[in-house]
Protein backbone atom coordinates (compact mmCIF):
# COMPACT_ATOMS: atom_id res chain seq x y z
CA UNK A 1 0.00 0.00 0.00
CA UNK A 2 2.02 3.46 -0.74
CA UNK A 3 2.20 6.29 1.30
CA UNK A 4 0.67 9.45 0.95
CA UNK A 5 1.37 12.87 2.16
CA UNK A 6 -1.05 15.20 2.69
CA UNK A 7 -1.08 17.64 0.39
CA UNK A 8 -2.56 21.04 1.44
CA UNK A 9 -4.23 23.79 -1.27
CA UNK A 10 -1.39 25.63 -3.05
CA UNK A 11 -0.42 28.93 -1.41
CA UNK A 12 -1.41 31.52 -4.56
CA UNK A 13 -4.88 32.47 -5.65
CA UNK A 14 -5.82 32.62 -8.61
CA UNK A 15 -7.94 36.45 -9.42
CA UNK A 16 -9.87 35.70 -12.54
CA UNK A 17 -10.78 32.64 -14.83
CA UNK A 18 -10.87 32.86 -18.79
CA UNK A 19 -13.40 31.01 -21.07
CA UNK A 20 -11.72 28.83 -22.94
CA UNK A 21 -14.73 27.57 -24.95
CA UNK A 22 -18.52 28.52 -24.40
CA UNK A 23 -19.14 27.08 -20.91
CA UNK A 24 -15.83 26.01 -19.93
CA UNK A 25 -13.69 28.37 -17.69
CA UNK A 26 -9.92 27.95 -16.43
CA UNK A 27 -7.79 29.19 -14.34
CA UNK A 28 -4.20 28.20 -13.22
CA UNK A 29 -1.90 29.24 -10.13
CA UNK A 30 1.70 28.59 -9.70
CA UNK A 31 2.30 25.58 -7.13
CA UNK A 32 4.51 25.82 -4.84
CA UNK A 33 3.88 22.14 -3.68
CA UNK A 34 5.10 21.27 -6.89
CA UNK A 35 8.14 22.98 -6.94
CA UNK A 36 6.75 26.20 -8.48
CA UNK A 37 5.33 24.37 -11.53
CA UNK A 38 1.92 25.28 -12.90
CA UNK A 39 -1.46 23.66 -11.80
CA UNK A 40 -4.91 24.09 -14.00
CA UNK A 41 -8.27 23.87 -12.46
CA UNK A 42 -11.84 24.40 -14.48
CA UNK A 43 -15.42 25.20 -14.17
CA UNK A 44 -17.95 24.11 -16.57
CA UNK A 45 -21.30 26.14 -16.78
CA UNK A 46 -24.54 24.17 -17.45
CA UNK A 47 -27.29 25.65 -19.44
CA UNK A 48 -29.43 26.57 -15.94
CA UNK A 49 -27.14 28.22 -15.28
CA UNK A 50 -25.32 25.77 -12.93
CA UNK A 51 -21.56 25.65 -11.95
CA UNK A 52 -19.53 22.51 -11.45
CA UNK A 53 -15.83 23.16 -10.45
CA UNK A 54 -13.01 20.35 -11.44
CA UNK A 55 -10.53 19.98 -9.58
CA UNK A 56 -10.56 23.19 -8.29
CA UNK A 57 -7.57 25.40 -7.19
CA UNK A 58 -7.62 28.07 -4.79
CA UNK A 59 -8.94 31.77 -6.51
CA UNK A 60 -11.11 34.63 -5.23
CA UNK A 61 -14.36 33.15 -4.49
CA UNK A 62 -16.51 36.06 -5.30
CA UNK A 63 -15.14 35.50 -9.27
CA UNK A 64 -16.37 31.85 -8.89
CA UNK A 65 -19.62 33.17 -7.76
CA UNK A 66 -19.95 35.92 -10.41
CA UNK A 67 -19.87 32.41 -13.12
CA UNK A 68 -23.30 31.06 -11.92
CA UNK A 69 -24.70 29.05 -8.80
CA UNK A 70 -21.84 26.69 -7.83
CA UNK A 71 -23.60 23.22 -7.80
CA UNK A 72 -21.45 20.59 -7.03
CA UNK A 73 -16.76 19.58 -6.91
CA UNK A 74 -15.63 17.06 -9.40
CA UNK A 75 -12.57 15.42 -8.37
CA UNK A 76 -10.57 12.85 -11.09
CA UNK A 77 -8.53 11.54 -8.32
CA UNK A 78 -7.44 11.53 -4.78
CA UNK A 79 -4.54 13.22 -5.63
CA UNK A 80 -6.35 16.35 -6.93
CA UNK A 81 -8.52 17.33 -3.63
CA UNK A 82 -6.60 20.16 -3.73
CA UNK A 83 -9.04 23.67 -2.47
CA UNK A 84 -12.01 21.51 -2.45
CA UNK A 85 -13.09 20.86 1.32
CA UNK A 86 -12.62 24.44 2.18
CA UNK A 87 -14.78 24.97 -1.01
CA UNK A 88 -17.42 22.48 -0.70
CA UNK A 89 -17.70 24.50 2.85
CA UNK A 90 -17.71 27.94 1.53
CA UNK A 91 -20.79 26.92 -0.82
CA UNK A 92 -22.60 24.44 0.87
CA UNK A 93 -21.90 21.91 -1.91
CA UNK A 94 -21.26 18.16 -2.39
CA UNK A 95 -17.71 16.55 -3.67
CA UNK A 96 -17.51 13.96 -6.05
CA UNK A 97 -14.77 11.56 -5.77
CA UNK A 98 -13.82 8.55 -7.89
CA UNK A 99 -14.25 5.08 -5.99
CA UNK A 100 -11.36 3.70 -4.37
CA UNK A 101 -9.87 7.33 -4.52
CA UNK A 102 -6.81 7.57 -2.54
CA UNK A 103 -5.16 9.81 0.22
CA UNK A 104 -8.45 11.90 0.38
CA UNK A 105 -8.66 13.86 4.04
CA UNK A 106 -12.23 13.89 4.39
CA UNK A 107 -15.26 11.83 3.20
CA UNK A 108 -16.79 12.51 -0.45
CA UNK A 109 -20.57 13.30 -0.73
CA UNK A 110 -20.90 10.87 -3.38
CA UNK A 111 -18.36 8.42 -5.20
CA UNK A 112 -18.76 7.57 -9.00
CA UNK A 113 -17.54 4.78 -11.26
CA UNK A 114 -17.36 4.86 -14.67
CA UNK A 115 -19.61 5.76 -17.03
CA UNK A 116 -21.49 7.52 -14.41
CA UNK A 117 -23.03 10.95 -15.49
CA UNK A 118 -21.72 13.93 -12.85
CA UNK A 119 -23.32 17.29 -12.59
CA UNK A 120 -22.74 20.06 -15.28
CA UNK A 121 -23.12 16.85 -18.04
CA UNK A 122 -19.52 15.28 -17.06
CA UNK A 123 -19.16 11.74 -18.27
CA UNK A 124 -16.90 9.40 -16.71
CA UNK A 125 -14.32 7.29 -18.16
CA UNK A 126 -11.96 5.35 -16.01
CA UNK A 127 -7.97 5.79 -17.78
CA UNK A 128 -5.56 4.22 -14.85
CA UNK A 129 -2.12 4.96 -14.92
CA UNK A 130 -0.34 7.49 -12.94
CA UNK A 131 -2.85 5.58 -10.35
CA UNK A 132 -5.87 3.35 -10.35
CA UNK A 133 -8.65 5.25 -9.29
CA UNK A 134 -7.89 8.57 -12.29
CA UNK A 135 -10.63 9.16 -14.53
CA UNK A 136 -10.84 11.54 -17.32
CA UNK A 137 -13.99 13.63 -17.40
CA UNK A 138 -15.37 13.94 -21.05
CA UNK A 139 -18.45 16.60 -21.94
CA UNK A 140 -19.88 17.54 -25.24
CA UNK A 141 -20.35 21.40 -25.51
CA UNK A 142 -21.73 22.06 -28.82
CA UNK A 143 -20.02 22.10 -31.07
CA UNK A 144 -16.66 21.52 -28.59
CA UNK A 145 -15.87 18.08 -27.55
CA UNK A 146 -14.13 18.53 -23.92
CA UNK A 147 -12.06 16.35 -22.42
CA UNK A 148 -10.15 17.01 -18.67
CA UNK A 149 -7.62 14.50 -18.61
CA UNK A 150 -6.20 14.64 -15.20
CA UNK A 151 -2.94 13.60 -14.75
CA UNK A 152 -2.53 11.47 -17.90
CA UNK A 153 -0.22 13.98 -19.95
CA UNK A 154 0.96 17.66 -19.25
CA UNK A 155 1.50 20.64 -21.40
CA UNK A 156 4.22 23.16 -21.53
CA UNK A 157 1.82 25.22 -24.05
CA UNK A 158 4.17 24.56 -27.06
CA UNK A 159 4.67 21.82 -28.48
CA UNK A 160 2.60 18.27 -27.73
CA UNK A 161 1.80 16.89 -24.55
CA UNK A 162 4.44 14.98 -22.37
CA UNK A 163 4.27 11.97 -20.09
CA UNK A 164 5.02 12.32 -16.45
CA UNK A 165 8.17 10.34 -15.95
CA UNK A 166 7.31 6.63 -15.14
CA UNK A 167 9.27 7.03 -11.84
CA UNK A 168 6.02 9.01 -10.32
CA UNK A 169 3.37 6.64 -12.13
CA UNK A 170 1.81 3.71 -10.71
CA UNK A 171 1.73 1.96 -13.88
CA UNK A 172 3.05 4.04 -16.69
CA UNK A 173 2.39 1.35 -19.35
CA UNK A 174 -1.18 2.08 -18.49
CA UNK A 175 -1.03 5.69 -18.68
CA UNK A 176 -0.03 5.18 -22.49
CA UNK A 177 -2.58 2.50 -23.05
CA UNK A 178 -5.09 4.95 -21.40
CA UNK A 179 -4.20 7.86 -23.88
CA UNK A 180 -5.02 5.35 -26.58
CA UNK A 181 -8.48 4.36 -24.98
CA UNK A 182 -9.48 8.37 -25.16
CA UNK A 183 -8.66 7.97 -29.06
CA UNK A 184 -10.70 5.23 -29.63
CA UNK A 185 -13.47 5.64 -27.30
CA UNK A 186 -13.93 9.52 -26.66
CA UNK A 187 -15.11 12.24 -29.44
CA UNK A 188 -11.93 15.12 -28.41
CA UNK A 189 -11.54 18.55 -29.52
CA UNK A 190 -10.84 20.66 -26.89
CA UNK A 191 -7.76 18.83 -24.11
CA UNK A 192 -8.06 20.25 -20.72
CA UNK A 193 -4.83 19.15 -18.25
CA UNK A 194 -4.64 19.25 -14.85
CA UNK A 195 -0.83 20.80 -14.86
CA UNK A 196 -0.60 22.87 -18.17
CA UNK A 197 -2.41 25.06 -21.03
CA UNK A 198 -5.62 23.53 -22.42
CA UNK A 199 -5.27 22.63 -26.43
CA UNK A 200 -8.24 24.10 -28.00
CA UNK A 201 -8.54 22.67 -31.09
CA UNK A 202 -7.78 19.65 -32.68
CA UNK A 203 -7.11 17.82 -29.36
CA UNK A 204 -7.06 14.06 -30.85
CA UNK A 205 -3.87 14.88 -33.28
CA UNK A 206 -2.45 16.36 -29.72
CA UNK A 207 -2.67 13.12 -27.79
CA UNK A 208 -1.51 10.87 -31.09
CA UNK A 209 1.27 13.40 -31.34
CA UNK A 210 2.02 12.69 -27.28
CA UNK A 211 2.19 8.98 -27.99
CA UNK A 212 4.20 8.54 -31.32
CA UNK A 213 6.78 10.95 -29.29
CA UNK A 214 6.96 8.98 -26.33
CA UNK A 215 10.51 8.29 -25.68
CA UNK A 216 10.55 6.42 -22.36
CA UNK A 217 7.83 3.39 -23.48
CA UNK A 218 7.99 3.61 -27.47
CA UNK A 219 5.10 2.24 -29.39
CA UNK A 220 3.94 1.76 -25.41
CA UNK A 221 0.36 1.76 -26.94
CA UNK A 222 0.73 -0.02 -30.18
CA UNK A 223 -1.43 -3.96 -30.75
Amino acid sequence: MPSFVRMSEPKAQAKKTVEIVPGVHHWTVSDDRVGGGRSDAYAVVDEDGTVTLIDPLPIDEKVLRKLGDIDAIVLTAGNHQRSAWRLRKAFGVPVWAPEGAQGLEEKPDFEYVNGTTLPGGLNTFQTPGPTEAMYTLWLQKSPHAVVFISDLLTHEGRGAPSFVPGEYQDEPLRTRTSIQRILDHLPIQTVCFAHGAPILTDGASALRKALEQDDEFPHASAP
